[in-house]
């Protein structure tokens, strides 16, 4: 008899298992899927390889978020001039894409706590004899920027520059390199990376201002999922996930403001 309940009851055990699991996880577009917006064209954050393989920083940590969650990563690539209405209309759960949090952004979107740290930094050609130190450097010049970042408010805000916008780096830096532009503006990790990796004939010139930190963006209405997200970015800090990333990435640990 004592068997036959155990019997009836192993099944039960396990759905009851199963629900409390599916209960843990966090409230998403699609139940055990994660849809993360992210550009695609933006390395070394987010990008496609050789073999058409979406790779990139952005990409590593999205994944190690998604696996502590217990979620299955589902990538949505978009423009970055429209990736955050892209959030508010709800076609992916999270950006992971570099978005710098600035109060203006904490109006309309949540983020999680910051999981790294840059500076903006002017680019120039490789053989430009120029000393482009501040923004103040760059009034009267043509200088190429991302669309709807916070790279080109800064550059607005600065007042003098004539800001030229462009669906992503790729863009910008061509056409930095062929002479159109006196100047480009982006990530001090970016133009690092491509130096490196594509011996692109460019520079990094002047670093503008403090590090600056990043976070993923989610909905404000979503407090369940950022919370859990910061748990888990908690976690891959804790079990070294993230210094792997970083350190393969960029040779150091890109967390802290002062790295």
């Amino acid at each position: 008899m004592q068997r036959t309940i155990l019997t009836i009851l192993a099944p039960l055990l396990l759905v009851g298992g199963a629900q409390a699991q599916n209960q843990n996880k966090p409230s998403t577009l699609t139940p055990g899927v994660l849809k993360i917006g992210m550009e695609g064209t933006y390395a070394p954050f987010t990008y496609r390889d050789e073999k058409g393989q979406l790779v990139g920083f952005d990409v590593d940590i999205a994944r190690a978020v998604a696996a502590k969650l217990g979620l299955r990563p589902e990538f949505v690539l978009t423009e970055w001039s429209g990736i955050l209405a892209g959030l508010q209309a709800r076609k992916y759960d999270v950006i992971v894409n570099q978005v710098g949090i600035t109060p203006e952004r904490q109006q309309a979107i949540g983020f999680s706590r910051p999981y790294a740290y840059s500076s903006p930094q002017i680019i120039v050609r490789k053989n430009a004899n120029t000393s482009f130190k501040t923004l103040a450097d760059l009034k009267g010049k043509r200088v190429g920027v991302g669309l709807g970042s916070n790279f080109e408010k800064q550059l607005r805000d600065a007042g003098g520059i004539n800001v030229v916008t462009y669906p992503g780096a790729p863009e910008y830096l061509r056409d930095l390199i062929s002479g159109r532009l006196d100047a480009a503006y982006n990530d001090r990790l970016l133009v690092g990376y491509l130096i490196k990796r594509d011996n692109l004939p460019v520079k990094g010139a002047g670093v503008v201002g403090a590090p600056e930190p990043v976070g993923i963006a989610l909905r404000k209405d979503n407090a369940a999922l950022k919370a859990a997200v910061d748990r888990a970015l908690t976690q891959i800090k804790a079990d070294g996930t993230y210094a792997k990333i970083s350190r393969q990435w960029f040779g150091q640990d890109v967390s802290q403001p002062g790295k």
